[in-house]
């Protein structure tokens, strides 16, 4: 009896916490891809409704002023007066102009070449074009997709 209780107080062999590591790797690498997978999609969907707030943001100062912003004015003519902007009645973003998911800025101009203005996020490698992360998010299509 006493060999028994003995071990019993010894805790943990090694083989019995080497067995709790693989399993716990083995669910990890399960688990791991398809979260960094939704991480992706998460960035995209915030990246367009930016797009979208911003796309409200300009209809607005359209109102007020008769035109949008230039592309020298940029975004930044939501939050402070343009020198040429006499009927402003900003700002119209609450907050600052938030860098793309990606920590890139998003690219304004206007005219654009598909509307009044174009609006993009060029996605993770931030250069125009590209497949997955790498998707421009753009103001001119439609944001359900």
């Amino acid at each position: 009896m006493k060999v028994n209780r003995r071990r019993r107080d010894k805790g943990f062999t090694l083989i019995e916490i080497l067995i709790v590591v693989i399993i716990i790797g083995l669910l990890a690498s399960l688990v791991g891809p398809k979260l960094f997978s939704k991480v992706s999609g998460a960035r995209q969907k915030s990246a367009k409704a930016q797009i979208e707030l911003f796309g409200t943001a300009l209809d607005a100062f359209r109102l007020d002023t008769g035109r949008y912003p230039t592309t020298e004015e940029g975004l930044k003519a939501l939050r402070e007066k343009p020198s040429a902007a006499e009927q402003w009645q900003g700002p119209y973003l609450p907050k600052e102009i938030p860098m793309d998911p990606w920590n890139k800025p998003y690219v304004y101009r206007c005219p654009g070449d598909h509307g009044e203005y174009d609006l993009i996020s060029f996605g993770l490698d931030g250069v125009e074009g590209g497949d997955g992360e790498n998707t421009d998010i753009v103001s001119w299509k439609d944001a359900a997709k």
